[in-house]
C-alpha cells in the first residue's frame, strides 16, 4: 500500500533532498504533491523519472494527503500544518514551529522513535517536529552513551556550513569566493544572508542574539532545549557555542560530554560502533577522523576524535560530522515517516 504524500517547499533545499531521499529510499508513495508558495508557480519538481508540476500551497492543498512532509519556513508550518493534520495527514515537520511544544513529539527515530506513535493516536495532534540539524547529529552520537552510563553535562561548539541557512546562502559565499579570486584587494560584496562576508570567516553568530539569555543566540538555544526534551531530561546541563564557517555543506561539532558513570574511549568506541545510523572514524594518528566533504551526501553521524577530557576524569571529547540537508533535515524526516509505516500507524 502506498500514500498520497506532500512536501511542502518542494522547490527550495531541503524540499529537493527530501525527493531525492523518498526515491532513493523507496518510500511508499503511490501519488506526490509537490508544493510551494506562489513564486514557484509553474515551476516542476523530477520524481522517479518524472516531471511534477508544483503546486501552490493553499488551505485545500491536504484532500486525502496521509503524510505531509513540511519544510518552507516557520510561519509556512504555523499557518497550513495544523490544517494538513485536521485532513487526516501525518505532518512532520522540519521548521521550529512546533519543536517546542509540549504536545508535538520531537523525534529521531535512532533515539527517542518511540515518541513518533504517540502523534498519530486518536485525539493527539498528529505534528511531529523534526530537530534542529545540530541537534540532530549530536544526539545521535550522544544517545548510545546516555543510554550506557548517563549524560550529565554536555559542551558544544558547532562549526556550521552556509547551506543550513539555504541556497542563497551558499550562492553568497560563491559570490564572495569569485570576487576573491578576480581581485584579492577589492571589498566583498555586501553580504546579504550573513551580518559579516562569510568568506575566510568564522562568525560565532547563527540566529539573532536573545537579550534574556545574557547573549546567547537562537541555535545554541535550539541546542540547549531540543537536547534536553529528546532525551526527556529538563534539567540536562548543556552548553553550546553555534559558529558559522565557510563550508558549503556539513555540520561539523565539537562536544565535551560529561557522564554519571566513567567510561573510557574504548567503551565508547564500541557502543557507538554499535549504534545504528553512526560511523565511527578514528584513527587520529593516521589522520582518519570525521571530514565534512566525505560525509557530503552521506546519511551516517560521523564520530571520531574519542579520547579522555585530561581535566575531568568522568568526561569525553569527541568530534561529529553529518550532512545538515540529509540526517540533519531531510532524511531524519522521512525516516520518521518509514517508523510509522512499519509500526502501520499512518
Amino acid at each position: 500500500m502506498g500514500y498520497k504524500v506532500a512536501v511542502v517547499g518542494a522547490t527550495g533545499a531541503v524540499g529537493q533532498q527530501m525527493l531525492a531521499i523518498l526515491e532513493q529510499r523507496r518510500f511508499a508513495v503511490d501519488e506526490l504533491v509537490p508544493l510551494a508558495s506562489p513564486r514557484s508557480a509553474g515551476a516542476t519538481v523530477t520524481f522517479r523519472g518524472e516531471q511534477h508540476p508544483v503546486r501552490v500551497l493553499d488551505e485545500h492543498s491536504f484532500e486525502g494527503v496521509q503524510v505531509a512532509l513540511f519544510s518552507a519556513g516557520g510561519s509556512v508550518s504555523e499557518a497550513f500544518a495544523p490544517a494538513a493534520a485536521a485532513a487526516g495527514a501525518v505532518v512532520v515537520d522540519n521548521t521550529s514551529a512546533f519543536r517546542m511544544a509540549p504536545d508535538v513529539p520531537l523525534v529521531v527515530p535512532e533515539v527517542n522513535g518511540s515518541a513518533a506513535l504517540a502523534a498519530v493516536k486518536d485525539g493527539a495532534r498528529r505534528i511531529i517536529a523534526n530537530p534542529n540539524c545540530s541537534t540532530i547529529q549530536m544526539v545521535v552520537a550522544l544517545a548510545p552513551i546516555h543510554r550506557a552510563v548517563g549524560v550529565e553535562r554536555v559542551i558544544v561548539s558547532t562549526y556550521q556550513s552556509v547551506s543550513g541557512a539555504g541556497a542563497k546562502a551558499i550562492a553568497e559565499l560563491a559570490d564572495q569566493m569569485k570576487h576573491w579570486a578576480a581581485d584579492p584587494t577589492a571589498p566583498l560584496p555586501e553580504p546579504k544572508k550573513f551580518p559579516h562576508p562569510m568568506l575566510f570567516e568564522c562568525l560565532p553568530q547563527i540566529g539573532d542574539f536573545l537579550a534574556e539569555d545574557e547573549g546567547d543566540s537562537t541555535e545554541e538555544r535550539k541546542m540547549i532545549n531540543e537536547t534536553r526534551k529528546i532525551f526527556d531530561v529538563p534539567t540536562m546541563r548543556v552548553s553550546a557555542t553555534t559558529v558559522r564557517v565557510p563550508v558549503m555543506s556539513c555540520h561539523c561539532e565539537s562536544v565535551n560530554v560529561e557522564t554519571r558513570t566513567r567510561i573510557d574511549p574504548d567503551e565508547a568506541r564500541a557502543l557507538l560502533r554499535a549504534a545504528d545510523g553512526v560511523e565511527v572514524i578514528d584513527d587520529a594518528p593516521n589522520a582518519a577522523y570525521p571530514l565534512a566533504r566525505r560525509a557530503a551526501g552521506q546519511d551516517a553521524v560521523y564520530v571520531g576524535r574519542i579520547r579522555r577530557d585530561p581535566s575531568h576524569d568522568s568526561a569525553l571529547n569527541m568530534w561529529i560530522v553529518s550532512d545538515n540537508l540529509r540526517k540533519g533535515a531531510a532524511l531524519n524526516a522521512i525516516q520518521i515517516a518509514e517508523l510509522l509505516h512499519e509500526a502501520g500507524a499512518l
